[in-house]
């Protein structure tokens, strides 16, 4: 198959029976339930641009394991360029839903694992690379979405693994067997996992010999027996069961995130690609880190141009576009989402290869890059709530809008300029509401925060890969400094 279409993918994921929970009931399916069904469609159109000729070269890739063509989130990155056009792709893809489209997880996970299972073998002559490139073949030809797995609940943080009370607030091992493992754990925050055919899981921190157990990734397809999802809420999700359209915002696109329980799980021998190897554990954790902090430099900034885009309509809208404010807040948020996408650039431009072969970014600048995600959308989604205005809280609901008394009065008191309708404007104002404080804005400001790990955890990787040494001794050769 290679590329499935937008349509095929839908009715790959409806054929899969899963094990979902959703506002305490029990679902098979995301495909027909209205609170994931955008979620669902934000994927699709991986597969749909990926299908048209004018987004080829950024959407499809040859690849470097089979030669066929492919879907680029199913791609290991083969050179500098790569890592540039999946930013591009990234931002194209966040320009086109205005949410998460939850594919990108997926994809810094095969690359990261990649270089790591090639490293692990060479010390310890394990099978693990091989058991990774045998996998990645049937991604890449059945053009799977793959969610990748790595946040666990954590329990105690000042704890390790092995010190939990409960051994399972991180996923672990419970038993070894001749034909594979048995695992027990948790995964948090899993966005997009209800739209994937599989799920890719790596450890979540670095371990020590005695959290042997917890130092394990591997792969199990999405309906694997023990493996249950259990969906997050996201402000403003029961607007999507409601019927109308108005008053979700982006009512097409959407995210949506779910703890996911491994209950005795079943991995076979030939899916399994660290199962003890503590050392590298860390090194997993790492790169996938900076791979996904990249990925930041890309899709926020797709959905930060649309943010953009609305206010700037919104300003239209009221009457404003050339208030010298309006111009000015318009042209920070612009410097504050190309900043972002310059960061995603940069640290793609200065990758290098791994001794597996695949390309990494570098890793200061890919913190640098999250480091300023995890503030700038803020601030870009203060200057859109600045410009919409206060009705973007306080407007009447859709319902209202057609209620045949209520209405006349809705549509003759808030409208702004003459020249559009009422309802053109309040649909403006709840996109901008959808994207800062609705079910968007999980995926674009708080996870802008979140996502990829918290502020502290790209300031640990800069202190580490800042080299403050080397600028001392740069310092002291300047000022003839001798000691």
């Amino acid at each position: 198959m290679a590329l499935m279409t937008g349509e095929q993918y839908i009715e790959s994921i409806a054929k899969i029976k899963m094990e979902i929970y959703i506002m305490g009931e029990k679902i098979d399916s995301p495909v027909n339930n209205p609170i994931l069904r955008p979620s669902l469609n934000s994927v699709r159109m991986t597969y749909d641009l990926a299908q048209k000729p004018e987004y080829e070269d950024l959407m499809t890739v040859k690849s470097s394991i089979t030669g066929n063509k492919i879907n680029r989130f199913c791609h290991i990155h083969q050179s500098t360029e790569d890592l540039i056009k999946k930013v591009k792709m990234q931002r194209l893809m966040g320009q086109a839903t205005a949410s998460c489209f939850q594919r990108c997880v997926g994809m810094d996970a095969f690359n990261a694992v990649f270089s790591t299972t090639y490293e692990t073998d060479k010390k310890y002559g394990t099978s693990y690379h091989k058991n990774f490139v045998e996998y990645m073949k049937l991604v890449e030809e059945n053009d799977w979405t793959v969610d990748g797995a790595m946040t666990d609940p954590k329990g105690d943080r000042g704890l390790s693994p092995s010190q939990q009370s409960d051994p399972d607030m991180y996923l672990r091992i419970v038993e070894r067997r001749p034909d594979g493992i048995v695992v027990r754990g948790a995964k948090a925050h899993q966005t997009g996992i209800c739209n994937s055919h599989e799920v890719l899981v790596m450890p979540t921190i670095a371990m020590r010999e005695e959290d042997k157990d917890y130092a394990v990734s591997f792969a199990v397809p999405i309906d694997a027996p023990g493996l249950l999802m259990i969906i997050g809420r996201q402000s403003c999700d029961t607007r999507k069961l409601e019927g109308g359209k108005l008053d979700v915002g982006n009512p097409e696109f959407g995210g949506v995130e779910a703890l996911t329980v491994f209950d005795d799980v079943f991995v076979p021998n030939e899916r399994i690609f660290l199962a003890g190897e503590t050392e590298f554990a860390g090194m997993l954790v790492e790169r996938f880190a900076g791979y996904h902090r990249q990925s930041y430099g890309g899709c926020k900034v797709g959905v930060g141009d649309v943010l953009i885009g609305a206010a700037a309509l919104a300003a239209d809208y009221n009457g404003v576009p050339r208030a010298s404010h309006v111009r000015d807040k318009l042209i920070e948020m612009i410097h504050l989402n190309e900043t972002l996408y310059s960061c995603g650039i940069a640290c793609s431009a200065e990758g290098y290869k791994t001794e597996s072969g695949n390309y990494i970014i570098d890793l200061l600048l890919a913190n640098v890059c999250k480091q300023n995600v995890t503030r700038f959308p803020y601030e870009i989604a203060r200057l859109a709530e600045d410009l919409a205005g206060g009705l973007m809280v306080t407007a009447p609901s859709e319902k209202d809008l057609r209620h045949p008394v209520a209405g006349p009065y809705v549509e003759k008191y808030l409208k702004g300029i003459d020249s559009v309708s009422t309802e053109n404007r309040l649909k403006v104002l709840r996109l901008i509401e959808n994207l800062t404080l609705g079910t968007a804005a999980v995926g674009y400001r708080t996870e802008s925060m979140h996502g990829a790990g918290s502020p502290q955890a790209q300031r640990i990787m800069i202190s580490r890969q800042g080299n403050l040494e080397q600028k001392k001794k740069l310092a002291k050769k300047i000022a003839h400094i001798e000691e």
